[in-house]
């Protein structure tokens, strides 16, 4: 939990199977400065997702800091 409000933008690709996400948010190495996000979610099929999300360094670098993949249970 935190009090900062995340505010997403974000861009679903033409075929419709993957949605990219930005947003501002806290730095996680707790320095107090603001990052950029970028949260990339596929939609592999009616039953399966994957939420891929990263981080803008201060090299300009995207480094990816979680992956997780969802599937519906029928």
């Amino acid at each position: 939990m935190m009090t900062h409000l995340w505010i997403y933008e974000g861009d679903l690709e033409a075929g419709g199977q993957q949605l990219t996400l930005r947003a501002e948010g806290p730095d996680c190495s707790g320095n107090g400065r603001m990052a950029q996000y970028r949260d990339v979610i596929a939609f592999t099929d009616d039953d399966h997702r994957t939420l891929t999300s990263f981080m803008l360094g201060e090299n300009g670098e995207w480094t990816q800091f979680m992956n997780a993949s969802y599937r519906r249970q029928r």
